[in-house]
């Protein structure tokens, strides 16, 4: 099953989307708009930001109106806790200017008033034709429902361990709630779940009992999953095991940025968890390799940190000149070991000296030897190289496409 939002499908046979969130002050308009134009140029195909406020909720028409206004068309979502029901009444234009709203039914209220506050909610959906992701996160889970199972388990001959029966609930809450919203008059086709949890194996455990219980389109997301090195490890350990068994539409890999730390790594770890699965290309990938006794210089390293970088400073061109430019490879190696080996799985690649050998890079095009390169100039020779492959190989699409 496929859902829309805004001009982005999510799940059935439509590519694995890639989302993120701002962590701005939603209030501030100028520093939100900015935030979701960097995220979406980066790669963000949908962006969430918090509704938490009046002031959040009221500033959402005029951050909504900024993205247009600078072509920017990455659905945005509204991240709504606990006071979702009144600020998506109150403000109908904030209700208007969203693509999606996020839903955590943990946090919506309890007993009578949970289900009166989540109504409330889908009939605002309805009212504005919006789709709506129901998220929960063990962090907030719904205590009454987490009671309930854990009386049931109680009286189990065999009783389960704590942590199965949470688990066990946040699979519960997440297809009971959408059910829910169904009979609230939601349409099955504008329901997408998350269930997210912190730990990598919990992670797994949960995702594959609801995908086996729901036909609704799934978020995929390791919930604080820390800094730098951490979090990429350990959502990548997650969220490759479930891609690889066709689980998931849309995910998120929710880093921890450094004090002053750049958002938007947040949506490249993303793209490179898909595309090193092979399920999508975003840009060309360099193979390097790590160096050894055989490298003592450091210029492979330094050579295959400026290719990349030029890579990625060129693909917002390339990508609209040259399309099908994502899927080039590019080696970049130390030594003869298995530099002319590698260079010549790649579409394009050198060979550069290890320690001792001969000061010349062969330069591998399609597999067979194109030139020898050596001397100063060796790095820009090279990338003028790898210029003039881009636009033999894929500037002939655009042309064609002129044409026709």
């Amino acid at each position: 099953m496929a859902v829309g939002v805004g001009g982005v499908w999510v799940g059935g046979t439509h590519p694995i989307a890639v989302q993120s969130m701002t962590n701005t002050d939603t209030a501030d308009v100028a520093a939100t708009a900015g935030q979701v134009a960097a995220l979406a140029e980066a790669g963000s195909e949908l962006v969430r930001v918090t509704v938490n406020t009046r002031e959040a909720a009221a500033a959402v028409p005029e951050i909504a109106a900024r993205l247009r206004e600078q072509g920017i068309s990455a659905p945005l979502i509204g991240d709504f806790h606990y006071n979702g029901h009144l600020l998506l009444t109150q403000y109908p234009a904030c209700a208007r200017a969203l693509d999606k709203y996020r839903i955590n039914p943990g946090n919506v209220g309890v007993g009578k008033q949970h289900d009166e506050n989540f109504r409330r909610m889908i009939e605002v959906a309805l009212e504005h034709g919006k789709p709506v992701r129901i998220g929960v996160n063990w962090g907030s889970l719904d205590q009454a429902l987490l009671s309930r199972l854990m009386d049931e388990n109680a009286k189990r001959r065999k009783p389960l361990d704590s942590k199965a029966v949470l688990r066990e609930a946040i699979v519960a809450s997440a297809v009971e709630s959408a059910a829910m919203a169904e009979r609230y008059g939601l349409p099955h086709d504008r329901i997408i779940l998350s269930a997210k949890v912190s730990e990598v194996q919990d992670l797994i455990q949960v995702y594959r009992d609801l995908a086996s219980r729901c036909d609704c389109p799934l978020h995929l997301g390791l919930t604080e999953a820390g800094m730098g090195t951490q979090g990429i490890v350990s959502s990548t350990a997650a969220l490759s095991v479930l891609l690889q068994e066709g689980i998931g539409d849309t995910i998120r890999v929710s880093l921890t940025p450094a004090p002053g730390g750049d958002r938007r790594e947040e949506v490249r770890v993303c793209q490179q968890i898909l595309q090193s699965l092979g399920l999508r290309s975003f840009a060309p990938q360099v193979s390097a390799c790590p160096g050894c006794g055989r490298t003592t210089s450091h210029f492979f390293q330094e050579m295959a940190d400026q290719i990349h970088n030029y890579l990625r400073d060129q693909m917002p061109i390339w990508r609209e000149r040259y399309p099908g430019v994502e899927e080039l490879k590019v080696a970049v190696m130390g030594c003869v070991v298995n530099g002319p080996g590698e260079s010549k799985q790649a579409h394009i690649g050198i060979s550069l000296p290890g320690t001792g050998e001969e000061p010349r890079a062969p330069v591998y095009v399609d597999g067979r030897l194109r030139t020898t390169l050596k001397g100063p100039t060796l790095v820009a020779d090279f990338i003028q190289i790898l210029n003039d492959y881009i636009r033999n190989r894929w500037g002939q699409t655009t042309e064609h496409r002129r044409v026709q």
